[in-house]
C-alpha cells in the first residue's frame, strides 16, 4: 500500500535516503520511496532534490551519488564526520599565509566545504568552494596551524606533499 506524504515529510525521508545510501539517479530514488510506501513521481522527486540543494558528488569507483551538503539531523559528533569527509574527499592540502587550500575528486568540494563550514573548528572564518578546489581563509597567523589540523583529520601528511 502506497501513501502521499507531504512535502516536509517526503524531503525528509528523501535526505534519509540520501544520507543512508548511495542513491545515484531519481528513478533509483522513486524506487526506494516506493519500498519505504512512498508513492511519488520522478518529476515530483526533481523537485525535491533541487529544494533540498542535493548535488552529484563522485563516490570512490567513480559513480556519481546525490549527497546534501549540509544534513541538519546529523547524527555523528561534528569532529567524527569532519574527520570521515576529509579522509574521504581531500587528496591535497596546501597553504599560502592565512590561506589553506584543498583538492578533491571533482565535485566533491562542496561537500567538504560544508562539513568543514558545520564544523568547531573556530580558528576558520570561512570557506569558499569550486568544483574539485575549496579555499579555506583562516583567522590571522592561523593557516599554517589550520592545514596541519585539516592534514591530521585527513590522514595526510601535508609536508610530504
Amino acid at each position: 500500500m502506497s501513501a502521499r506524504l507531504g512535502k516536509t515529510a517526503r524531503q525528509h525521508r528523501i535526505a534519509r535516503l540520501l544520507e543512508t545510501g548511495q542513491v545515484t539517479n531519481q528513478a533509483q530514488l522513486v524506487e526506494l520511496l516506493a519500498a519505504d510506501g512512498v508513492a511519488v513521481n520522478q518529476a515530483t522527486v526533481s523537485r525535491d532534490l533541487d529544494e533540498l540543494g542535493a548535488i552529484k558528488v563522485r563516490v570512490p569507483g567513480g559513480e556519481t551519488a546525490y549527497a546534501i551538503p549540509a544534513l541538519p539531523t546529523q547524527q555523528v559528533a561534528p569532529e567524527d564526520h569532519l574527520r570521515r569527509v576529509l579522509s574521504d574527499w581531500v587528496v591535497e592540502i596546501d597553504r599560502s599565509g592565512d590561506l589553506v587550500v584543498l583538492r578533491t575528486p571533482p565535485g566533491s568540494a562542496h561537500v567538504v566545504a560544508s562539513a568543514i563550514d558545520r564544523s568547531s573548528l573556530d580558528q576558520i572564518v570561512g570557506t569558499v568552494a569550486g568544483d574539485d578546489t575549496l579555499l579555506i581563509v583562516a583567522r590571522q597567523r592561523n593557516g599554517t596551524r589550520v592545514a596541519a589540523r585539516l592534514a591530521d583529520l585527513a590522514g595526510l601528511d601535508i609536508d610530504a606533499q
